[in-house]
């Protein structure tokens, strides 16, 4: 094991890595940067040969997405040849529109990355220390998941046209634009378009980790805020050595540490509300793709997993194994994305349940701070798809719906 993680490691050393703000930046999203570097689509590598390596897969990429829209548009001609080449190909222009918005507003997503690394983000204590390690963790569970995921699909579907007792047959509905149907020819067509394809899917994987870890990454700043926000009393007074609290609130360094330190969490939670405006303006468009891509494949993969018979065992496994991305990849957006919500709410009710009653509103400028940090917590960060579709467990569940009652549709018109 540790054999294959030094291959990982030597194999994936991006300058994503050296180029990371601190520790708190890295453990969020090493393995995105390494995979990302794996996959071609790394912007912090710019040396030549990795330069030429990047055009060289896009350009597969593109190619496979020509081919496969060609197949479509020339060679489909029933109902379960559609779904399948839509089941690969929606899923794949959604991927391309994201990559694409994510590559022209790249500074809002470096900016996100080095949000921890702030002043006045506060790890001092052993429970946010946890806390930070708790999102991260979940961060790295999920990823591993949707990897997992991910690649049983795709094991899945390579295997499927070797074993289906069809000649020269592909593994996914794609026209080439020349003559394979040979042996020789065949296993070169084969290899070529199995690389590309390696390359589309875990583009398409790779998209959907990077949008999960800054998320998380999110999240994580919001649960530490609120807990600075509820300790602050205990946090100003920790070096001083006074027990009695009325004595605590009277002294004049007390007093002091407590106002910069109201301030300094004031100017953390602007940031964060800030980047989350930010993230919010750009994703509305592409998660309004998401959410329609999601719903026609999920409608259509489930109608081909339906429709197939119980003697295609490897096809059924595959379709199954596609399903179940789509859908929790769908999932983890809406997840986390009511997640941010959640907490975001809670920094009020943390600033609330700050002991502000104890006597701290003496102080100049206190009262009113905390009412404005209440009222703007009050009022919820909620991502929506498009301006049309708030992204959270509810609007997941509806899209399953939906998307079950159109493939009841499609089933009776078959």
């Amino acid at each position: 094991m540790n054999v294959v993680k030094k291959l990982w490691r030597k194999a994936t050393n991006t300058r994503a890595l050296e180029k990371a703000s601190g520790e708190l930046e890295l453990i969020f999203f090493e393995t995105v940067y390494r995979v990302a570097y794996l996959t071609g689509i790394s912007s912090a590598d710019d040396d030549l040969v990795y330069v030429l390596y990047g055009s060289i897969v896009k350009v597969m990429i593109i190619l496979l997405m020509v081919g496969e829209t060609w197949y479509a548009f020339t060679e489909t001609s029933s109902l379960d040849e559609i779904a399948a080449s839509i089941n690969t190909t929606v899923i794949q222009f959604i991927t391309l529109y994201r990559y694409r918005n994510m590559v022209m507003h790249k500074n809002i997503y470096s900016k996100l990355a080095m949000s921890m690394e702030s002043s006045y983000f506060d790890t001092s204590t052993t429970y946010r220390k946890q806390l930070v390690h708790y999102w991260a963790q979940k961060n790295e569970n999920y990823l591993r998941l949707l990897l997992l995921l991910g690649n049983c699909a795709v094991a899945a579907w390579f295997l499927y046209p070797l074993i289906d007792g069809l000649e020269y047959n592909m593994f996914i509905g794609i026209r080439l634009p020349v003559y394979y149907r040979s042996p020789y020819r065949y296993a070169v067509a084969y290899l070529l378009v199995a690389m590309a394809f390696v390359y589309i899917a875990h583009f398409v994987m790779v998209n959907d980790l990077i949008m999960q870890a800054h998320l998380l990454h999110l999240v994580c700043q919001f649960a530490v805020l609120s807990d600075c926000y509820e300790n602050i009393l205990r946090d100003c007074g920790i070096d001083l050595k006074v027990t009695i609290k009325n004595d605590l609130i009277q002294n004049v360094i007390y007093q002091d540490k407590y106002t910069r330190r109201l301030r300094a969490l004031v100017t953390q939670h602007r940031t964060i509300v800030s980047l989350v405006m930010e993230l919010r303006r750009t994703l509305s468009g592409p998660m309004l793709g998401q959410l329609v891509g999601s719903g026609v494949s999920i409608c259509f993969i489930g109608y081909q997993t339906t429709t197939m018979g119980v003697e295609n065992v490897t096809k059924l496994f595959m379709s199954m194994f596609f399903l179940g991305y789509n859908l929790f990849e769908f999932y983890i957006i809406c997840r986390w994305c009511e997640e941010i919500t959640i907490q975001s709410q809670r920094v009020g009710e943390a600033a609330y349940c700050s002991d502000w009653e104890s006597g701290v509103t003496i102080y100049p400028g206190v009262k009113s701070t905390v009412v404005l940090v209440i009222a703007r917590a009050n009022k919820p960060l909620v991502f929506s798809a498009g301006g049309m579709y708030n992204l959270s467990l509810l609007s997941y569940s509806t899209l399953v719906k939906t998307s079950y009652s159109a493939l009841s549709v499609l089933l009776r018109f078959r």
